[in-house]
């Protein structure tokens, strides 16, 4: 019987984890089908991953092979931060099912759903709390700013009753938090985000960008709340199909060919230098 593989990278800075992540399933992942393939597609690579980033702001923070551009990766980030695309929701329509960041901060279940639609309908109905979505942010930070050592601190996105029916459901399952406080009384937020399945090569480092700068978010809010600094902890990566298509080999293949001629200066940009692009972007 052959398993799926489990592999553990740990690196200090979010190039290093993926970048050895990617050449991990891709040596060692087992060869599977999927239900994206094409009739002349190679068959993916696939594991489980377990990544630790032990710490998540330190520089470089940018790898200059990941799949798209700095404005991409801007954009993403402003998606999963402040919601930029929530508006492009709407699979009554065949756009999207979900965001990141409308999952998250304005979680909106089937009773939340249906009040909505009554109080559309029906002008007698008064729209209360039942109408609103739930910011599950917001109940993680007060979580942990009434009690930092909380293991309640969590979001999740999946909605059984609507996502096992779509044809895109969040590959995101859940975002768990704590803190840890050193013995000179120092606090930092440790992150756990953990993934049904995640496209290694294209995805992942965009990911881990942006929810990186949510546990920043997160990290700066329960400071506000509680007057101290939390300071930024490990980030843990934990995706159960954590696979690389057949489809884009070649893609692949040059990625390697790039980690092995460049040194990691020469493959990595310092947030610094892509802040003068970054602040350039104009998301619509």
């Amino acid at each position: 019987m052959e398993d799926i593989p489990v592999f553990k990278i740990e690196g200090v800075n979010l190039p290093s984890a993926w970048e050895q992540s990617v050449l991990r399933v891709w040596n060692d992942g087992i060869k599977m089908k999927t239900e994206y393939d094409k009739k002349d597609d190679t068959l993916s690579r696939d594991c489980s991953m377990i990544m630790i980033v032990k710490n998540p702001l330190s520089e470089p923070r940018i790898h200059r092979a990941f799949p798209g551009g700095l404005e991409d990766l801007e954009i993403y980030r402003q998606e999963v931060i402040d919601g930029i695309h929530d508006s492009w929701i709407n699979p009554a329509e065949g756009k999207w099912s979900y965001t990141y960041h409308q999952r998250l901060f304005n979680f909106e279940s089937d009773i939340h759903q249906k009040a909505k639609n009554i109080f559309i309908h029906d002008k007698s109905f008064k729209a209360d709390d039942s109408c609103k979505g739930i910011d599950q942010i917001k109940y993680l930070i007060d979580k942990l700013a009434e009690s930092y050592y909380s293991r309640r601190a969590q979001a999740i996105t999946w909605d059984p009753d609507f996502d096992p029916k779509t044809d895109d459901p969040p590959c995101l399952q859940r975002v768990w938090c704590r803190i840890t406080k050193s013995p000179d009384d120092i606090y930092y937020l440790n992150m756990n985000t953990h993934w049904r399945s995640r496209d290694a090569y294209k995805a992942a480092f965009m990911n881990m960008f942006a929810f990186t700068d949510l546990q920043t978010h997160i990290a700066k809010e329960i400071s506000k709340k509680i007057k101290k600094e939390v300071k930024i902890g490990r980030y843990v990566d934990i995706s159960d199909s954590y696979h690389i298509y057949g489809a884009y080999d070649d893609e692949v293949e040059s990625f390697i060919k790039i980690v092995k001629e460049r040194s990691f200066p020469d493959r990595t940009w310092d947030t610094k230098f892509a802040e003068s692009f970054l602040k350039q972007v104009n998301p619509d």
